[in-house]
């Protein structure tokens, strides 16, 4: 996988979010996203499965105030938020987020989303592969942190796939209909990352 459009000869990071990049792999491109993303996005947002693991949104969604938020993210310097983008069909399947950055502490949060046409085929693992690999080899991070519930197996096994290792649980940190779900929080570090860039299995010796 490659990332196009974006500079990796400069052996110093940049110092924000500022630059939007395209990051192209076999499966997905992503890239910024824009207010035309609004109303597929707001679709999305809605759908049965992305509202049953997501957490509740601080304020009420309208595809207005939706429109609004992606119209803006061009312009912000502390998050980066790409649209992911299906390689054969050319549709926007989701979306790949790294925000909530400490530039002390070189950290941020990643979460994505992805519509029902985006799931099963392996897109998100790409996306989450390279938003990491844009997040600590070309942004100069070190650690990448997200939180999962434990109703969501499926995204958890994608998460451990590329590298995140479980740390720690905010228990019953969700309620869904009266019912607590605990968060798992789990991170990849720079250290790992430069040993397996997203594919801890290739870096384990077969078993004799």
């Amino acid at each position: 996988m490659t990332a196009a459009h974006v500079d990796h000869s400069s052996t110093n990071p940049p110092d924000d979010f500022s630059v939007k990049p395209v990051l192209t792999g076999d499966k997905v491109v992503l890239r910024p996203v824009a207010a035309a993303d609004a109303a597929e996005m707001f679709a999305m947002i809605g759908d049965p499965e992305v509202t049953l693991f997501m957490g509740h949104p601080r304020s009420t969604l309208t595809e207005e105030r939706v429109r609004a938020w992606y119209a803006s993210r061009a312009t912000t310097d502390d998050r980066l938020d790409l649209a992911v983008i299906d390689r054969d069909s050319g549709a926007l399947v989701g979306e790949s987020v790294l925000f909530d950055w400490h530039p002390a502490d070189r950290s941020c949060t990643f979460r994505i989303m992805l519509g029902p046409a985006g799931r099963n085929r392996g897109l998100g693992t790409e996306a989450v592969r390279l938003t990491l690999g844009h997040g600590f080899e070309r942004l100069g991070l070190n650690r990448i942190e997200l939180g999962v519930y434990t109703h969501n197996q499926r995204a958890r096994r994608v998460y451990e796939r590329v590298g995140f290792v479980a740390e720690g649980v905010r228990r019953e940190a969700m309620l869904r209909d009266g019912e607590p779900f605990d968060e798992v929080i789990m991170s990849v570090l720079a250290r790992e990352w430069a040993v397996h860039h997203g594919r801890p299995e290739a870096t384990h010796s077969p078993t004799p």
